[in-house]
């Protein structure tokens, strides 16, 4: 016992995330996070800690995590070092609208000023990388203060949040009272806003009156659960739905109208001419950035424009916009629908042929490669055998690098939802090993695949080691070329080929994940992949596979751009 008869804050913090139906943190301990740990040692309170082995990969861990629930993340690290370390998977999460929340301790604020260590600006660190971000110096506000971000993390568009907790809060009197949640903040989206009627009508006309309209979704649809609606916006039109690499998951791939993926990474000159060719564009949910427009060129400036976003920001940001529809993406989606159902004689847009001429071109000229025997091994044939071996419901979480625009391009999701997991907003390596691992403790009843290249491998191996002690089953893939292959994809496609500090020495990567205690092969004959690939999913615990396999300025990537 901490000897006290009054609540402390420590124990506030605990009483609250549980308030807020928390089951799972992911986090790293150390010595300001002393009475926090003690709390969550003594107290009953239903919430596992999973220790993992740096606090980068804890938020990693919280975003997947997020992503496959539709509740909100929560990690945990100590000041200083730990702070500095959090960030990365907190403006990963924020920038892709994933609720997370970071809980960092802090030193004394008796402290400050005084040159304690691990002394830092914590507010001010997160400010601009977060939703929302406050320091817990008043231990009678933490209550509040935690409600409030929760309330951050779930309203409007979803983000991160940040909570500094000072050493002497934790240890100072909080009013039991105070402990209660709300609870429309314990999943996203809460407190959905609802589309603007005449901005409804304006977008039924214009899409009434379209020769080639197409949707392109973003990652909006998939967070607020708009799959049903979008498609039934679509089959009334015969509009072909393509998606971004984050949007994935908007529409079943094997729909009828499914174009796929557009933009320069995962889209394919057959995609991009729907979207060319389109005299109305609808984006949902999506930003329209640099990656999915070809650096604003596809679409063009005289296509018509209908943008729905719950952000008022993104709209208009980047191309002028006809129809400004401020909502949630399933709101904005179901309104619409009723709103053509009610009109007469709409247009036939040749969705379905559209789609099916794009994936029959795709096809083309991705089965001759998927089905070579060359070595090293070609990534198309990878897909394929992951195609024939994965179940429906899986999910696949994918680092930059080789996985994401293979993934994108010639992996067929056969559902809508939440099955693809990468890191669109800013792409740093080492990604997918933790969040794979959130997905899993979020969804474990479905097979999770962590896919990297070898310069991701050498980001995040340290947490095989708490994959190994929490006997999670995921299954790592590792495309091995030993060089970092987008940099050099750039420097042969922009830079005359000059190749400058891009290559390193080949890992062992199944010897190193075999030394955690994962179960590992290497495949070097594209002959041996689809038994081995089953071999690891099958297998009841940790397995990994070493490819080695075609670098990517070497292959066919579907990439249009190298530096977008």
């Amino acid at each position: 016992m901490t000897g006290t008869n009054y609540l402390t804050g420590a124990e506030a913090m605990v009483r609250m995330l549980e308030a807020h139906d928390v089951k799972h943190i992911f986090g790293l301990c150390g010595d300001t996070t002393l009475p926090f740990y003690d709390a969550l040692a003594r107290m009953d309170h239903g919430i596992q800690h999973i220790l993992t082995r740096d606090e980068r990969h804890a938020a990693y861990m919280a975003d997947g995590y997020a992503r496959v629930t539709g509740k909100p993340g929560v990690c945990e690290g100590p000041s200083g070092g730990g702070a500095t370390y959090i960030l990365p998977g907190v403006v990963e999460a924020n920038e892709s609208s994933v609720p997370i929340l970071a809980i960092t301790s802090d030193v004394a604020t008796t402290s400050r000023g005084k040159y304690p260590l691990t002394e830092l600006d914590q507010p001010a660190l997160f400010r601009p990388l977060t939703k929302w971000n406050a320091s817990l110096d008043d231990a009678s506000r933490l209550p509040a203060m935690v409600r409030a971000a929760f309330r951050a993390m779930t309203t409007g568009t979803p983000g991160a949040t940040h909570l500094a907790l000072p050493f002497d809060t934790q240890k100072a009197q909080v009013d039991e009272a105070e402990i209660w949640a709300d609870a429309r903040h314990r999943s996203y989206p809460a407190e959905r806003a609802g589309p603007d009627r005449d901005q409804i009508e304006a977008a039924a006309d214009i899409l009434a009156g379209a020769k080639s309209a197409v949707a392109v979704c973003g990652g909006g649809p998939v967070l607020s659960g708009a799959s049903d609606a979008l498609r039934r916006v679509a089959a009334l039109l015969d509009m072909p739905v393509a998606t971004t690499v984050s949007g994935q998951g908007s529409i079943a791939e094997t729909d009828p109208l499914a174009l796929g993926v557009v933009g320069s990474n995962g889209g394919v000159p057959a995609t991009r001419d729907v979207v060319d060719q389109a005299d109305v564009v609808m984006f949902v949910g999506c930003r329209a950035g640099s990656v999915t427009t070809e650096r604003w060129r596809s679409p063009g400036r005289k296509t018509k424009i209908i943008h729905i976003d719950s952000d008022p920001m993104v709209i208009g940001a980047n191309y002028p916009t006809e129809v400004a529809i401020c909502a949630d993406a399933r709101l904005a989606l179901e309104a619409l629908s009723r709103a053509l159902q009610a009109r007469q004689n709409l247009p036939g847009l040749g969705g379905v042929a559209k789609a099916h001429a794009a994936w029959e071109a795709k096809m083309a000229a991705f089965a001759p490669l998927a089905a070579s025997r060359d070595t090293p091994i070609r990534p198309e044939a990878v897909m394929t055998a992951l195609m024939d071996v994965l179940d429906d419901d899986a999910i696949v979480v994918a680092d930059p690098g080789t996985p994401c625009p293979y993934f994108s391009a010639h992996y067929r999701w056969p559902k809508a939802g939440r099955h693809f997991i990468t890191n669109r907003a800013h792409g740093a390596l080492g990604y997918s090993l933790g969040a794979a691992m959130g997905a899993h403790v979020g969804r474990p009843s479905v097979k999770t695949l962590s896919v990297m290249g070898d310069g991701s491998f050498g980001f995040a191996c340290g947490e095989f080691e708490t994959m190994v002690r929490h006997k999670m089953p995921i299954t790592s893939i590792v495309f091995s070329n030993s060089v970092f292959g987008w940099i050099k994809a750039g420097q042969k496609a922009g830079f005359g080929e000059r190749y400058y500090n891009v290559d390193f020495n080949r890992t062992d990567h199944a010897a190193v994940a075999a030394a955690f205690g994962v179960k590992s092969w290497t495949v070097k004959d594209p002959d041996d992949l689809s038994k081995v690939l089953r071999q690891a999913i099958e297998h009841d615990g940790p397995t990994l596979v070493d490819i080695h396999s075609q670098p990517l300025h070497e292959a066919a990537a579907p990439v249009s751009e190298w530096v977008a």
